[in-house]
C-alpha cells in the first residue's frame, strides 16, 4: 500500500500556530503542528483547515515545506467563544469547500481534531468520498465526571463522530477504554498512535544553563521551585497546586519554596486574577509568581529553572507538559488520571498522587523537595525516559493509519449515523 498523497487536517476552534498555554490553545496545537512537520518530511502534504481570528493572518500560511495553515473566514474574527462555535460549523465547512474547490487539490485522508472540527469531517467524508480519522483530544463524558460542565448536545456530538468516524486515534489504552465504555467504540476501528515530544529542543542542558535560567527568571540560585505550565483552568488543578504550596509553607521547611505558574485564562469564566487573588488569599503570594505563556524556545528554560514541574490536572490524554519536563531532566509529580501514568513512570521518573487532596500533594512534593539525591536521580532517569517517545514515531505511527484507511473501500451510501444516542 503506498502512502496518502495529502491529508487535510481540521481544526476548527484552535490554529496550530497559536501561542499554548493561553485561551483554547494547548497540547492540541502543540500535537498537530509537530505530527504536519513531521509528516511533511515523510513526503505527505498536511493542509491544516482552522477558523481566522485576526485578518492579519492571511488566507495560507506556509509554515514547512508541505505544511500548510489554511485559515477559514467563519463568523467575527473576535468575540466568538469556543462554546458559540457550533453556530459558525456550516460557513467553517463551507470555506473548506470553497478553498478545495478553487485550488483543485485532492484530499486522501480527513483528519479531525476535537468534536468541532469531527462534525466538519463527517461532512466533508460523506462530500469528498475520504476516510474520516478522528482524534477527540477530551471527551465530553469524561470531563463531566469531574466538573459536570460540558453538556448533552456536545456528548451527543460526539456519539455521531464515533458512528460514522471511519478510525479513532487515541493516545492511549485508557482512551481506547472511554470510548468504547462511554460511546460503545467497536476496538476494531480504534487505533493507539502515542504523542510525542521534541528531545531536540527540551534537552536538561548542564548547571550553568541552570543557573542562567533562574538569573533570567529572577529566582534565587538556592530556592526550591515548583512550576506548573498550562492554561489557567480549574480542570487543569493550577489551585490545587496553590493549596498544596499553603500547606507546605505552614511547616517549618529548611528551603525557601518558591512556585512558578506559567499560563494564561482559558475559558468563558476564568481570568488569570482569580488565582492570584487565591496566593493572596492563602497568605503565600510572595512565594508565588504568575508568568505570560511562552513559546517551546522560552519554555525550555522555565523547565530547567524548576525543581519540579507539577500536573495536578483531573483528566489528560497523555500529558506533554509532563513529557517535555522530562525530556528536560526534571522530574514530575502528577495526578494519577489518564494518560498520565504512561507520560510519568511512578517513582522512577517522579510521583503519581491519587486524587486531588492538597495534604496528599503537599506530603509528595515535600518529600522530593527535602530529598535532593533522589529528586536529582529521577531527574536522569526521566531524561532516558522521554528519549522513547518522538514526534517522528507519532507521525510514522499515524502514517500507517492513513495509509490502511485510505487503502479501505469506503461505502458511499452507506446508513448515515446520526442518533447521537
Amino acid at each position: 500500500m503506498s502512502p496518502p498523497v495529502r491529508v487535510a487536517m481540521i481544526s476548527m476552534h484552535t490554529s496550530p500556530l497559536q501561542q499554548p498555554g493561553s485561551g483554547d490553545a494547548g497540547g492540541m496545537n502543540v500535537y498537530i503542528d509537530s505530527v504536519a512537520r513531521e509528516l511533511a518530511a515523510l513526503g505527505i502534504a498536511v493542509d491544516v483547515f482552522t477558523r481566522a481570528t485576526r485578518p492579519s493572518q492571511g488566507d495560507i500560511v506556509e509554515v514547512a515545506p508541505g505544511y500548510r495553515v489554511i485559515n477559514i473566514v467563519a463568523g467575527p474574527y473576535e468575540g466568538l467563544s469556543k462554546e458559540e462555535l457550533p453556530t459558525q460549523l456550516a460557513a467553517f465547512a463551507g470555506g473548506i469547500i470553497h478553498q478545495q474547490r478553487c485550488e483543485g487539490y485532492a484530499y486522501d485522508v480527513i483528519h479531525s481534531h476535537y468534536w468541532l472540527s469531527g462534525q466538519v469531517g463527517w461532512l466533508l467524508r460523506d462530500l469528498w468520498e475520504v476516510p474520516l480519522v478522528h482524534t477527540a483530544h477530551t471527551l465530553a463524558v469524561v470531563k463531566n465526571l469531574h466538573d459536570g460542565a460540558e453538556s448533552e448536545a456536545r456528548r451527543i456530538c460526539e456519539q455521531q463522530i464515533v458512528d460514522n468516524a471511519d478510525v479513532l486515534v487515541v493516545n492511549t489504552a485508557e482512551e481506547e477504554d472511554n470510548l468504547v465504555r462511554h460511546y460503545d467504540a467497536t476496538r476494531e476501528k480504534i487505533r493507539i498512535v502515542a504523542p510525542g515530544v521534541n528531545v531536540g529542543l527540551f534537552t536538561p542542558g548542564n548547571d550553568r544553563a541552570t543557573e542562567r535560567a533562574r538569573r533570567e527568571l529572577g529566582v534565587p540560585m538556592h530556592a526550591k521551585v515548583v512550576a506548573f505550565i498550562g492554561r489557567l483552568q480549574a480542570f487543569k488543578g493550577p489551585q490545587v497546586l496553590l493549596q498544596a504550596a499553603h500547606e507546605l509553607l505552614q511547616q517549618p521547611l529548611d528551603y525557601d519554596l518558591r512556585v512558578l505558574i506559567c499560563g494564561g485564562a482559558s475559558g468563558a469564566h476564568t481570568a488569570p486574577e482569580q488565582y492570584q487573588d487565591l496566593a493572596e488569599q492563602l497568605g503565600i503570594a510572595r512565594a508565588v509568581r504568575f508568568l505570560p505563556p511562552r513559546p517551546a524556545a522560552e519554555l525550555v528554560t522555565l523547565y530547567r529553572a524548576a525543581d519540579i514541574v507539577a500536573v495536578p490536572s483531573f483528566n489528560e490524554s497523555f500529558g506533554l507538559v509532563a513529557m517535555e519536563a522530562q525530556a528536560s531532566g526534571t522530574p514530575v509529580v502528577a495526578a494519577r488520571v489518564g494518560g498520565l501514568p504512561i507520560a510519568v513512570e511512578d517513582g522512577q521518573t517522579g510521583l503519581l498522587v491519587d486524587g486531588h487532596d492538597p495534604e496528599l500533594w503537599a506530603r509528595a512534593l515535600g518529600e522530593l523537595l527535602s530529598d535532593d539525591a533522589r529528586r536529582i536521580r529521577m531527574g536522569e532517569q526521566a531524561t532516558v525516559r522521554a528519549q522513547e517517545f518522538s514526534w517522528a514515531a507519532t507521525a510514522e505511527g499515524l502514517q500507517r493509519v492513513f495509509t490502511a484507511a485510505a487503502a479501505t473501500p469506503l461505502q458511499p451510501c452507506r446508513p448515515r449515523h446520526a442518533k447521537g444516542a
